[in-house]
């Protein structure tokens, strides 16, 4: 069977969580000290130009791969192991029964008979794998086993690109199941350790922004819209005449007209909120849910002036922006200041760099 590069494998040695997104490549090294926490040793990232990665292709390979290998030199880590995602949209995702007991020779032959009738392509294009989640909840005697797959071309593009960085990769895993380990974290974090708490996460990035229910570590929904943060960026670009990597630059660094906000970050601000909204309202009329409890907000746009505070007044629901390092140890190579503005980006990055310590 064609694992897919040990999607949902096991613990590892130190490893090195790696998101490769359509704007940035992000990075993030965990470790854990002698009480058990984690410790946040160093988190890095290096942008992409427009249309070096696209709908999840990867159309400029030895750019993208030169962004990965400044990224690790300018992080100053040494670690090569590296976990990296295809994105969602890339993965077919299955889950099945099958009876308890049986060896793994024999679950793999089931899987494969199974993943048949599930995946529309031949077994021969796809990198398949999958994992047992545990005893099945309606079915005695059986076992709830979760199938993965991918087309081959799409995991060897980033099994590639990660060895011409020059990093070895351990596992490849789903983007939307690293980012919902990261937030098992934040939500245990919450009153009654977030038990029973319906979140509604909104993952703003670049060009899409995804919405994922979650309530005790089950997804109940999920939807994706095409509005993320590029679209700052070229209001930015028009408004004030620059190219859009100049755009890029000057909103990342603050550097920006006395009228921006009123110009163009506040009106902005108004039309992501009314999408989040939105989003919400399709969650409610397509489900027996009238309401959640929290609202999330991640991405590197998460941390927008005024946004949570526009999102609460319009929706209102409690919002929060998710920082996944909180409750971590900091190391002593990470700028605390950069690391309290840019954290809410690195939700995926930590999930995948989480799985060094969780089967």
């Amino acid at each position: 069977m064609g694992l897919l590069a040990g999607l949902l494998g096991q613990r590892h040695p130190p490893m090195i969580g790696l998101d490769i997104s359509s704007s940035s490549v992000k990075l993030v090294e965990l470790s854990q000290n002698k009480a058990g926490e984690f410790v946040l040793e160093r988190f890095a990232a290096e942008s992409f130009e427009k249309g070096w990665i696209a709908d999840g292709h990867i159309e400029k390979f030895d750019e993208v791969a030169e962004a990965v290998r400044r990224l690790m030199q300018r992080s100053g880590t040494r670690t090569r192991n590296a976990v990296l995602a295809m994105p969602t949209s890339a993965v077919i995702t299955k889950r099945i029964m099958l009876p308890a007991g049986l060896r793994e020779d024999e679950m793999e032959v089931q899987v494969e008979a199974e993943a048949n009738q599930y995946i529309p392509f031949s077994l021969d294009e796809v990198s398949l794998d999958f994992c047992v989640i545990g005893p099945s909840p309606t079915s005695v005697g059986d076992v709830e086993v979760l199938i993965a797959a991918s087309r081959k071309d799409r995991v060897q593009d980033r099994q590639g690109l990660a060895e011409a960085a020059g990093l070895k990769p351990v596992i490849l895993d789903i983007e939307s199941h690293a980012s919902r380990m990261a937030m098992g974290r934040v939500i245990s974090a919450l009153p009654n350790g977030g038990k029973d708490a319906l979140v509604a996460l909104f993952e703003i990035g670049a060009d899409t922004t995804s919405l994922k229910v979650l309530r005790d570590e089950e997804m109940l929904y999920e939807r994706d819209q095409a509005f993320g943060g590029s679209q700052l960026t070229q209001l930015i670009s028009r408004q004030y005449g620059l190219s859009f990597e100049e755009a890029e630059q000057k909103k990342l660094s603050g550097e920006l007209p006395d009228d921006y906000a009123s110009a163009v970050l506040d009106p902005f601000v108004d039309s992501l909120s009314q999408e989040i909204g939105r989003a919400l309202q399709y969650f409610f009329t397509s489900t027996p849910h009238h309401k959640v409890h929290y609202v999330m907000l991640a991405g590197g746009t998460a941390t927008l002036q005024g946004l949570k505070e526009r999102v609460t007044d319009l929706t209102g629901f409690a919002c929060m922006v998710v920082n996944p390092f909180d409750n971590m140890v900091i190391g002593s190579a990470v700028r605390e200041g950069r690391l309290q503005r840019e954290a809410p980006a690195y939700l995926t990055a930590c999930g995948l760099a989480m799985r060094r310590f969780f089967e």
